[in-house]
């Protein structure tokens, strides 16, 4: 009888064993296309210091970069036709399905910036070609955020959802990391900087194209969720518009949620650089290699944060990002601006991450558990990819922007006003952890 009982234990074991090894598989391919994608469309912000006069022809380097800005923005504004494109897809034909889709259009994006000519060859049809790229990226990304997040989240077991899912902004942080990494490598050992500035700025386009078709090779081996097939035996193919605003109170949360901790991610992200260079006055090597550690920094806090909201609930972990960002934004940014070494800029940047990271390790799987299966995927990805696009993308040219003006400071106000609408959202939200729709299929 024990040995019986003992083989039935050791068998259980083998059974948990081979389903850990399978999610965990799925979640690394998953996460290693949600990389890639994030690299293609970072690429362009971290080149943008190069490549921004091959396009915009103007003395001022201001109006250059906020020129470039605009069209990182038109990238976004496109993005909640991409959630409500792949969410639709993804909640309708599968998950696997609609990730294969967006990294091959991620792919074509890139290309296209890759051999697009400059302004001094073809005149305006160049900032036109560049505008047309960067709307396939938007699209591209406005579908994976949604669909990645809703893969990630199913993937993951209940116990560790926030720790797992917690690796989509690990990926997509390291996207900008591979971006910043390309960037240094040509600095400091291939090419000169007029030599980047004439040509080499290509050269991370086409290594993103090719990654791309690495990671499509690798999504076509992506096993369907068995939630997304739960949900399509019990009701199938009933994805819609119509069904998603029979859940407006999800949809506004994920609107509010959202709106503060994109404005503050993307102004440490792709605004950080060129406020580094632009309004601190450091160096395009000092720059780089600040921007490079402090989102090593960033990247390393995820899965920590995300194993602690697994432990005490997402709810603190947003009220604690709302709270410390309305108090510590202004100070921050305004001390950062003051600063005369690399090392204290680093520091800065660090502690700001520290607060991000109450929102960004989290806030994939917090609008996941808000929707049941079919509608997860379009749930999540449509109104993030609006409040994106009009709160997180707009960061970088809003700032530019105010700096055109001699009013630097009016961002920071503005940032932390973001934040303290966020945070009125976090304290009034239930939290989801212990009141998930991930169990339900309806």
């Amino acid at each position: 009888m024990m040995a019986d009982l003992t083989i039935v234990a050791r068998g259980a074991e083998h059974i948990d064993l081979v389903d850990m090894r399978r999610r965990i598989r799925a979640i690394f391919i998953g996460s290693v296309g949600n990389l890639v994608e994030w690299y293609d469309f970072y690429a362009y912000a971290a080149f943008a210091l190069y490549f921004a006069g091959a396009f915009f022809p103007n003395s001022d380097p201001v109006v250059q970069q906020l020129n470039a800005a605009i069209l990182f923005a038109a990238g976004f504004l496109v993005r909640p036709l991409g959630g409500w494109l792949f969410g639709y897809l993804a909640d309708h034909y599968g998950r696997r399905g609609a990730l294969m889709l967006s990294v091959s259009l991620m792919c074509f994006g890139s290309l296209m910036i890759a051999v697009t000519p400059t302004y001094a060859s073809v005149g305006i049809l160049a900032p036109i070609l560049l505008a047309v790229a960067r709307i396939l990226q938007g699209l591209s990304l406005g579908g994976e955020y949604g669909t990645s997040a809703t893969y990630l989240s199913e993937m993951a077991d209940e116990r560790h959802r926030g720790f797992y899912s917690s690796f989509q902004y690990v990926t997509l942080i390291g996207g900008q990391i591979c971006a910043l990494i390309v960037l240094l490598l040509l600095q400091k050992v291939f090419l000169t900087g007029e030599e980047i500035r004439a040509w080499g700025w290509r050269i991370p386009f086409v290594i993103g194209a090719l990654l791309a078709i690495i990671a499509l090779v690798m999504r076509r081996t992506l096993h369907e969720t068995e939630a997304f097939e739960a949900a399509q035996k019990a009701s199938p193919g009933s994805s819609s518009l119509r069904i998603l605003l029979k859940y407006p109170r999800e949809v506004l949360l994920v609107v509010g949620l959202t709106a503060g901790g994109t404005a503050a991610f993307y102004t440490y992200t792709t605004y950080m650089q060129k406020f580094l260079k632009l309004s601190v006055g450091l160096s395009d090597d000092q720059t780089t290699l600040i921007s490079l550690s402090s989102l090593v920094f960033g990247m390393l806090l995820q899965p920590i944060y995300g194993a602690i909201s697994d432990q005490i609930g997402r709810k603190w972990l947003l009220i604690g990002f709302g709270v410390a960002g309305v108090l510590f934004t202004i100070p921050l940014l305004t001390t950062l601006q003051t600063v005369k070494g690399p090392f204290a800029a680093f520091l800065l940047i660090a502690a700001a991450w520290m607060i991000v990271s109450g929102y960004t390790s989290i806030n994939a799987v917090v609008k996941a558990e808000l929707f049941p299966t079919k509608i997860r995927a379009i749930g999540v990805g449509l109104p993030y990819a609006l409040t994106v696009s009009i709160f997180g993308g707009t960061a970088e040219s809003v700032a530019l922007w105010f700096k055109s003006l001699g009013d630097e400071q009016w961002f920071y106000y503005y940032l932390t006003g973001m934040i303290g609408i966020s945070l009125l959202v976090y304290l009034f939200m239930r939290d989801t952890k212990a009141d998930s729709a991930m169990h339900r299929h309806e």
